[in-house]
């Protein structure tokens, strides 16, 4: 994996998510809140680490399970299980520090570290990266406290205090349909390498407003707004958790013990096979969006994220059942991609010469 995407302006992206369950035996299961359906639920949650390079590709190459407290002080359940006796309770941003710890151990390079509010409310986490001199640009609510010279100010309040001049329109990266432009603002604090990023969206609500995202940034002081914007839209990477969200993850029947940062990361508390599988979906999520990152780089024109359609099946039947020779479905396939490179980029197009040209920094 690393030979493939590795980078060193690779960007870490941990992030949570849930497995509905029925039962009451797999490890981990409880009423707990699962972002997969949006409410408490009785399920799993895993924290994931997914690791992206834009215009290289990105994958899953961690996880770890969740324990709440009340797993972790009943050991007789834990061993139950299978969960070792030295595993303690530890919070989703304390599993995602040892993950990002573990990352380097495994050869894999990185710059930075995104995250949604969960990590970026949490200040322990934050410390230890300025400790190890990490750069991150994680996600704060609109209540987050900044330093400033009058004062601990809250985040929205000071977005309301940027002028116009003061926003900027950059795309934060390319989504299914074009480059995603927003108006952006950095505000500085009293610490240099400290940084409020805010986020406007271009156009107003039903109410006259425009959404308004804010970031806690941590990086040199001469960082370009360009490099703390791409890092923010970075963490869209972890859309690639679509797939292992479709069925469990941890089950009761055996444990495992595999490499992190291989794609296959080691938890000595998960219970496979179930999440085996989830977990392969997730690598091969990651191998396939390296595969049309290169093939968008060859035909130069953006590829979008969509769902199977039934013509993809036409590979499959050329693996199981074969009916032309090898070089006739690589020859079909390759004509389809490039046909279709073809007509987004004439889509993407037009669609510029029907707005006004963005500002970049």
């Amino acid at each position: 994996m690393a030979a493939a995407i590795g980078d060193v302006g690779g960007v870490l992206i941990p992030d949570e998510t849930g497995f509905l369950k029925k039962g009451t035996k797999s490890a981990g299961v409880a009423r707990q809140y699962s972002g997969t359906a949006g409410r408490i639920e009785n399920c799993q949650v895993g924290v994931f680490l997914a690791y992206a390079v834009p215009g290289a590709g990105r994958a899953l190459i961690d996880r770890e399970l969740y324990l709440p407290r009340a797993w972790t002080d009943d050991r007789d359940r834990c061993r139950q299980a299978g969960i070792p006796d030295d595993r303690c309770f530890a919070t989703k941003p304390e599993l995602a520090r040892q993950m990002i710890n573990r990352a380097p151990e495994a050869g894999m390079p990185f710059g930075w570290v995104a995250a949604d509010e969960v990590y970026g409310q949490n200040g322990p986490l934050r410390d230890w990266l300025e400790e190890r001199h990490v750069s991150y640009v994680l996600a704060v609510p609109k209540s987050f406290p900044v330093a400033t010279a009058a004062g601990l100010v809250r985040a929205d309040h000071l977005a309301a205090l940027v002028p116009a001049t003061g926003w900027q329109q950059v795309s934060c990266g390319d989504g299914s349909k074009g480059p995603r432009y927003y108006d952006w603002a950095l505000i500085t604090t009293t610490s240099p390498d400290r940084h409020l990023l805010v986020r406007r969206s271009l156009t107003p609500d039903a109410m006259g407003k425009r959404e308004l995202a804010f970031f806690t940034c941590h990086a040199p002081a001469c960082t370009a707004l360009a490099e703390l914007v791409r890092v923010a839209g970075t963490r869209w990477a972890v859309e690639c958790f679509q797939a292992p969200r479709t069925r469990p993850a941890w089950t009761t029947t055996r444990s495992a013990a595999t490499t992190p940062g291989t794609g296959t990361p080691h938890c000595p508390c998960s219970r496979l096979p179930s999440f085996r599988s989830a977990q392969l979906k997730g690598g091969t999520s990651g191998c396939g969006q390296l595969s049309r990152t290169r093939l968008r780089h060859d035909h130069h024109g953006p590829r979008r994220r969509r769902r199977p359609h039934r013509r993809d099946r036409r590979l499959l039947t050329a693996f199981t059942h074969p009916q032309h020779p090898c070089e006739h479905y690589q020859h079909w396939s390759r004509w389809r991609r490039h046909h279709q490179a073809q007509a987004r980029q004439s889509h993407y197009q037009g669609r510029l010469t029907n707005q006004p040209l963005p500002m970049r920094c």
